[in-house]
């Protein structure tokens, strides 16, 4: 049987156990679709050349401006390109893929602040913060093209739907754009597949079309087959991305996971590959693979093609 027939075969047998009223996948994140704001659907946004006066030139040197790096990140699958604001020689789109991301449970004040002046100078898609730190994120992020994003059911996906929901709408209110959310691992491993997709769904209600949600499936925990049924299930809760891994568990984003999520959900939704990934050739792979979105912390090593020290998400 090939992944084709697999899929369907999977896709047969989980929607008769699914509730009514299934939202239309990727309905708010189609994507290249124009004018999609959120979601996995294409845009873009940058200033002038610094220094630059008059018309633009057109010199090619902006990402906005360089047609074949549009095209190639676009073709990848990316949900937004942006120029870096500061003067770092830079890879310009691969940056633009970037969640720049900040979890651990001893980041400081001045770890967050440091955190948003990296993702402005070098042009980042998002930085991804703890709940408690988006609205300083949001402060200070507020007008530029820099996205604010957190963690819902952060790192074990072991709280209820309605505790989700919660904490979606909290951090909504504090400023934040995107929301990437832990599924039930052990509900999903139990076959119990109503409960995640409820659960799914309540983070999509809750965040009610302002902000992208993502979808964390651990990988690492995962079989092939239950990868395949997680990302289905969050396509049908109406979810705009699935995500690799929390970085907190046994294993981070292969891109044999990432094909294989892109496989399975198609062009209709972003996929996250997160964890581990601290170099530019590992995430070119994942982008390869069929990645649209990369979560690092050592986001300023990968773009500047530096090799990260130690270990990290």
């Amino acid at each position: 049987m090939d992944l084709d027939q697999l899929i369907a075969k999977i896709t047969r047998e989980l929607l008769p156990t699914l509730s009514v009223g299934r939202q239309q996948p990727g309905a708010r994140g189609q994507a290249g679709s124009a004018g999609a704001g959120a979601g996995a659907g294409a845009h873009a946004s940058a200033g002038p050349c610094e220094g630059a006066s008059g018309d633009c030139s057109a010199c090619g040197r902006c990402v906005t401006r360089n047609v074949e790096a549009v095209k190639a990140v676009v073709g990848a699958g990316a949900d937004r390109i942006s120029a870096p604001s500061g003067t770092a020689r830079v890879d310009s789109p691969l940056a633009a893929m970037i969640d720049h991301t900040l979890l651990k449970a001893d980041a400081t004040e001045a770890d967050v602040r440091k955190l948003c002046a990296e993702a402005l100078e070098f042009g980042f898609a998002s930085v991804c913060v703890n709940p408690t730190n988006v609205a300083l994120c949001a402060s200070i992020l507020r007008g530029s093209a820099v996205k604010v994003c957190t963690v819902i059911g952060f790192p074990l996906g072991a709280t209820t739907p309605t505790a989700k929901a919660m904490e979606t709408r909290d951090a909504i209110a504090n400023g934040a754009q995107e929301v990437d959310m832990v599924i039930n691992v052990g509900a999903l491993k139990s076959g119990n597949y109503d409960l995640v997709k409820r659960d799914v769904q309540s983070v999509v209600d809750a965040a009610g079309g302002a902000a992208v949600v993502k979808v964390i499936i651990e990988t690492a925990l995962l079989s092939d087959e239950e990868k395949i049924k997680a990302c289905l299930i969050a396509k049908y809760a109406g979810a705009d991305f699935v995500k690799t891994s929390t970085g907190f568990g046994p294993g981070g984003a292969t891109a044999a996971d990432v094909e294989l999520m892109r496989h399975t959900v198609g062009r209709s939704m972003g996929v996250k590959a997160s964890g581990g990934i601290r170099d530019v050739d590992t995430a070119r792979k994942m982008v390869a693979a069929g990645a649209s979105r990369i979560g690092a912390s050592a986001s300023v090593s990968i773009v500047k093609g530096d090799a990260a020290s130690g270990k990290g998400y």
